[in-house]
């Protein structure tokens, strides 16, 4: 896929709304399934639907379907191997099948502990979907099989149609976790308030934004070919900038004296625009998909001015006073979310350029 393709107002509209398609594709795709199994009058038609539920139904991105169904398909195929063994085996020799059925049942319960456990899983349930038909019934265990590997390529062909992909849904919450975060920074920053606000709640919402963010990460991966160290690092970076941010605002309304010197320190209250200006442009860089934008650069080019000038009086704080440590310590938290802003903004030109 093209990691930097700008997102059409369509394609905006079906990604914010993406459970009620999720659920308009399920709908579809069971009916015009359903029809199909009933024109072509397919034996055992229970398994294509029930296959179909059970791959697309709890995942909506191609990143999860995808892999998913391949897996599903390469353990039904070895599933209904090993049935069909024990079938024929079972004419021959009853307990002869059972230890057939016991050792493929035990190498299934091994790698399902392993680095593809759905694929083991589905070994082990083909086997017995394929063992429940009559005995000798080597036919109704083919279709059986068969139906199961049909129902994944009906899921594979209907999550093909306005796919969702996990790099997207990634690119558009990562976006609106920036833009969250200035709304954080520029409430919690505010020369128009008296007092400290309460911050707890909108911080622990977009913590838990973060978290869930996670499970993006793999089928994101599998989409792009971009190395998982890429997304982790942005992650990372997300992370650490919301917690420099609540020592800022802990900073900012430390004491009254400090708070005073503060609001009138000019280079400090340039950072906090210019570090709004950047956190916005960050995230209309994710949502439009182009590597740079003009807002950006000047944003950058203003943050490595103000860097120099934070340095500066960085220096100076070896003589301070203690009533002025939190002065000092809310300019190096602004120095290093700078430092952070900066790194994110080239760890986001990696993932918008494969």
């Amino acid at each position: 896929m093209k990691t930097d393709k700008p997102l059409s107002t369509l394609e905006y509209w079906l990604y914010r709304h993406y459970r009620w398609v999720h659920g308009v594709r399920i709908a579809i795709a069971f009916l015009a399934s359903f029809m199909l199994i009933r024109i072509l009058n397919i034996p055992e038609g229970s398994w294509p639907l029930i296959t179909l539920v059970v791959v697309i139904g709890p995942i909506s991105t191609w990143g999860n379907v995808f892999p998913r169904a391949i897996q599903r398909i390469v353990g039904t195929v070895l599933g209904s191997i090993s049935g069909l063994i024990a079938l024929k085996l079972e004419m021959i020799s009853l307990p002869l099948m059972l230890g057939w059925c016991g050792i493929v049942m035990f190498f299934c319960g091994y790698l399902t502990l392993g680095k593809r456990p759905y694929m083991a899983l589905l070994i082990g349930i083909t086997l017995g979907v394929v063992v429940g038909a009559p005995a000798g019934d080597f036919l109704t265990a083919l279709w059986r099989g068969g139906d199961v590997v049909f129902g994944c390529l009906l899921s594979i062909f209907f999550t093909g149609i306005f796919t969702q992909r996990a790099y997207v849904f990634w690119r558009l919450r990562l976006a609106d976790a920036l833009v969250d975060s200035r709304k954080i920074y520029h409430t919690g920053l505010s020369s128009n308030l008296l007092e400290k606000p309460r911050l707890n709640k909108p911080l622990q919402k977009l913590l838990t934004s973060l978290i869930k963010m996670r499970s993006l990460l793999e089928p994101a991966c599998k989409e792009t070919r971009i190395p998982r160290s890429v997304f982790e690092g942005i992650q990372t970076i997300q992370r650490n900038m919301v917690n420099t941010m609540e020592m800022q605002i802990n900073a900012w309304w430390s004491s009254r004296e400090s708070h005073l010197l503060l609001l009138n320190a000019p280079t400090l209250r340039r950072t906090q625009a210019t570090t709004e200006q950047m956190l916005d442009a960050l995230a209309d860089m994710l949502r439009n998909g182009v590597s740079e934008s003009d807002q950006l650069a000047l944003s950058s080019a203003a943050m490595d001015e103000i860097t120099g000038e934070l340095t500066e009086l960085l220096a100076q704080a070896e003589h301070a006073k203690a009533e002025l440590t939190p002065v000092y310590g809310y300019v190096w938290l602004s120095l290093e979310l700078t430092k952070q802003l900066e790194r994110m903004r080239e760890l986001i030109r990696l993932a918008l350029r494969r």
